[in-house]
């Protein structure tokens, strides 16, 4: 009996640390940062697995610290919406104090580990949980440009696993950065849409106009062919040694096109479920293009 209290304890702790953090997100944080490194490097034999494993513990860490300083600052506004009423801080399973604690440990040690990859990552890392938890998390309450703001600590992870492989930032990390500062509008908006009345309990306004009308549908499809535009810019060549081969800048407009379909649905119904089709799809699409470039980079 004293064994399951323990295993159950062990796990609702597990739980939380995962709610707080939001593994989910910070997986996914992760995978852009590795799919950054690997584009990187010249070749297989190039890769530096334990470099690898730094960065996503370091990655992980840092996303988690953002989530968790963010949570601990929006707990009265999460207890309002119930998407998030139930998270650790809100639903007061997990007092601030403790949370704190967590999210500054987490930032030490994301801090110190990107800091032993490269002095360049770890700035990077640095200025995005600053930006997200300083700038974006304040500004949610007052102006739709938060998301603007937070579309900057966003399109971070992408670029900064080549800045940790090359320790420079350059055109390829600056490509990098606007395929994913392009890709958070869309997928944002879309969000913001299908929760819109989620947020107004709280207060937040995501839409670039603040309503679920036209013109933020409207933009959303602008964003989309701008995001498409940007992923397939590589195949011209002027990227450095970031590079995409035509046949697969076929394929990466093509998912800019299933994508650019989806944001015109939402323009023509402007209903949640539209909405809510855009975000699932634009999460596919930033996974499938990062796919498609390291498999581009090794197989042509």
């Amino acid at each position: 009996m004293e064994t399951i209290k323990q295993n159950n304890k062990t796990f609702s702790v597990f739980s939380e640390f995962k709610q707080l953090t939001k593994s989910g997100l910070a997986i996914s944080v992760v995978f852009s940062t590795i799919a950054g490194y690997i584009l990187a490097v010249n070749d297989w034999s190039d890769i530096d697995f334990s470099v690898l494993v730094m960065l996503a513990i370091g990655g992980y860490c840092m996303v988690g610290a953002s989530n968790t300083y963010n949570q601990i600052i929006e707990k009265d506004f999460d207890a309002k919406m119930d998407r998030t009423k139930n998270r650790p801080i809100a639903s007061g399973r997990v007092a601030p104090k403790t949370a704190f604690i967590l999210a500054t440990f987490l930032t030490v040690i994301g801090l110190t580990i990107l800091y032993i990859v490269s002095p360049k990552t770890a700035m990077f890392g640095a200025i995005s949980i600053f930006l997200y938890t300083s700038v974006y998390t304040p500004l949610k309450l007052k102006t739709p440009l938060s998301v603007f703001v937070g579309a900057f600590p966003g399109a971070i992870p992408f670029m900064l696993g080549w800045v940790a492989q090359t320790n420079e930032f350059g055109i390829e990390a600056g490509t990098l950065f606007l395929i994913q500062f392009f890709w958070q509008f869309p997928h944002f908006w879309a969000i913001g849409w299908f929760l819109f009345d989620d947020y107004k309990k709280a207060g937040f306004s995501m839409l670039p106009t603040g309503r679920k009308d036209t013109k933020t549908a409207l933009q959303t499809i602008l964003y989309t062919i701008w995001l498409t535009i940007v992923s397939v810019f590589p195949v011209l060549g002027l990227t450095g040694r970031l590079y995409l081969s035509p046949v697969s800048a076929v394929i990466v407009f093509i998912c800019g096109m299933w994508m650019l379909w989806a944001a015109i649905q939402l323009y023509k119904t402007r209903t949640a479920k539209a909405a809510r089709s855009l975000m699932l799809v634009s999460v596919s699409y930033i996974s499938l293009i990062q796919i498609i470039y390291i498999l581009d980079k090794f197989l042509r």
